[in-house]
């Protein structure tokens, strides 16, 4: 087993690596405008979803988004967004599914302050938090967002928690994430056990494969422009570059993304 997945089965040694990563990450992706940090999803055949010249570039990562937040209707409701990243996937969802108020939340401090300079849209808010102590009220939210960062939490069954606290009853949690094989019986029981009820079920799995052949010809230049060498094994794997690591576990069925509607009981 690789160092890093030692390194990885400690919550808190996990926890503090993406600390340092995604601000790192910022840091150095914000000078090209990099707004998505998550995989892609491409149907087929591709869905001609309409978008806006400047949203173009970034169709692959938005079809993502658009695929896990419209198994609901989100218009007029308040929606919370867990993870937010570098906010391209809330400005869209604001933009286009009109909600009456979107906030992003995420745990880096530099993201949020480069989502609130750079995603200027009416309704759409961006806090600096942590998805296992959301800052919020119980019942604040009709919705909540979730789009590949579960993996990321060093306990899992205690950021559901916090989901269903901050949800309103009959709200919905609009979920998308992947586990290795061997650890999908956790994911499993957790998501199981979790004070809310599951209503739809997806493997997206060849989806995301096209979306990931669809991006990685420009994800690949943004890790050499901007990543010192050492560490392109790591941005082709955070990237999902073709014949990487995480790609190949997708190709190969050793890997399961799933998105997923659950309801608050």
């Amino acid at each position: 087993m690789p160092l890093i997945d030692h390194l990885l089965a400690s919550a808190a040694v996990r926890k503090k690596i993406w600390q340092l990563w995604y601000p790192f990450l910022t840091r150095r992706l914000q000078r090209d405008d990099v707004l998505f940090l998550n995989y892609a999803f491409e149907e087929n055949p591709p869905r001609a979803l309409p978008l806006d010249p400047a949203d173009e570039p970034n169709r692959a990562c938005i079809q993502l988004y658009h695929h896990v937040a419209t198994q609901i209707d989100l218009r007029g409701k308040t929606v919370l967004e867990v993870s937010c990243g570098h906010g391209g996937g809330a400005s869209f969802l604001t933009r286009t599914l009109r909600p009456a108020r979107y906030t992003g939340l995420d745990l880096n401090p530099r993201g949020i302050a480069f989502c609130r300079e750079r995603h200027r849209v009416d309704g759409l808010t961006f806090v600096q938090g942590d998805a296992e102590h959301l800052p919020f009220p119980a019942g604040a939210f009709d919705a909540v967002v979730n789009v590949e960062a579960s993996h990321c939490y060093p306990s899992l069954p205690r950021f559901l928690s916090e989901v269903a606290r901050v949800l309103r009853p009959g709200g919905a949690f609009l979920y998308a994430d992947f586990r290795f094989n061997s650890v999908i019986p956790e994911w499993d029981g957790s998501l199981a056990s979790c004070p809310l009820t599951l209503r739809a079920q997806r493997e997206i799995n060849a989806e995301v494969l096209r979306g990931m052949n669809r991006n990685s010809e420009r994800s690949m230049q943004l890790i050499v422009r901007h990543l010192p060498g050492f560490l392109h094994a790591l941005g082709r794997d955070f990237a999902g570059i073709r014949g990487s690591r995480i790609y190949n576990a997708i190709e190969r069925d050793e890997l399961s993304y799933r998105s997923y509607l659950l309801e608050k009981r």
